[in-house]
């Protein structure tokens, strides 16, 4: 398998674990398509043509993609966040006989780091199972999609590439088809578990090499709003759709009768507003929810034949 067949790989097992309708994703595309016919001939050579068949902005094969299908994918170095720092260790491992395919990142860099907000869309399709309106979803998630955008408007977002370029270092990222599988994966170990109260989650989540791995380097799953004796009630586990959402959303999903979030993280205004509306929140943690992902996306790839290691916060296990 080419470099190139295991990106698009990624990509469409993403697709096949995404936790929206599957016309929802198959509009995306169209919506794309639409898009590039309508441009004049003259812009049409600075449109994204990717989007024509991947539906993540947030994942990209960032330079290369001739090299990339002529490259065998035999072992990937994949990191959680992937700067000119780990393009230096992939070289100086490269250097020292170690086989490197090319250098795959978690979170968006280059030309996904750019226009990355536009993928928390898919968190308005995401909470069918809790009958929140989606003319609720869409009309909260708007501005929190532009102040995101203006966040990232500031980045030097192409900063790794340059430097895999001049190393010759094939890159590419893969972010919410991973975070899809996470959550897939959390939603379908809360209905088998069916946790009772808050301490349940806890000890259902460290039964996972991922979360042992991180509370042995002090960091680990945490009820932040609530207590172990707490009720669940309804659990809603949050592992994608790019980064967080509104806070005014857990005022909704109070009314919709979530007694529980599940995510990777929160800033402190999301607390609060659970605080106010009574909703427990439990942390399951960032690096470890990212690598859980990761994990079984590597899984997939292994059986293809592809070796992974893992750096900058991605400890692999695999579950083959």
């Amino acid at each position: 398998m080419k470099v190139y067949d295991a990106y698009k790989m990624a990509i469409e097992h993403g697709m096949k674990n995404d936790p929206r309708p599957k016309d929802e994703v198959k509009q995306v595309l169209k919506d794309a398509k639409k898009e590039y016919d309508s441009l004049s001939k003259d812009m049409k050579p600075y449109y994204d043509q990717e989007r024509l068949w991947n539906p993540y902005a947030d994942s990209r094969l960032m330079w290369g993609e001739e090299l990339a299908k002529e490259t065998e994918a035999e072992r990937f170095m994949w990191g959680i966040d992937i700067d000119t720092s780990e393009i230096l260790l992939a070289d100086r491992l490269k250097e020292k006989g170690e086989k490197i395919s090319a250098v795959v990142a978690h979170h968006p860099i280059g030309r996904a780091r750019t226009c990355f907000p536009e993928v928390m869309w898919m968190q308005t399709g995401m909470y069918d199972d809790v009958d929140l309106p989606i003319n609720i979803l869409e009309g909260l998630m708007r501005p929190r999609m532009e102040e995101v955008k203006r966040n990232v408007m500031g980045s030097n977002y192409n900063k790794a590439i340059d430097a895999g370029k001049l190393l010759n270092t094939l890159m590419f990222n893969v972010h919410s088809p991973a975070d899809n599988l996470v959550q897939k994966y959390m939603e379908d170990m809360f209905a088998e578990s069916k946790p009772k109260y808050l301490e349940d989650i806890i000890v259902r989540l460290m039964k996972e090499p991922e979360f042992q791995a991180a509370a042995r380097l002090n960091d680990p799953p945490k009820i932040m709003v609530g207590s172990k004796r707490n009720h669940c009630g309804k659990i809603v586990a949050k592992m994608t759709g790019g980064t967080s959402g509104p806070k005014e959303l857990y005022e909704k999903l109070a009314i919709a009768g979530v007694g529980t979030v599940v995510g990777m993280h929160f800033p402190e205004s999301h607390l609060e507003e659970c605080k106010k509306h009574n909703i427990n929140v439990v942390i399951s943690g960032h690096m470890a929810s990212d690598s859980l992902g990761i994990n079984l996306m590597c899984d997939m790839w292994e059986k293809k034949g592809i070796e992974v290691f893992g750096c900058s916060g991605f400890t692999r296990f695999s579950r083959n």
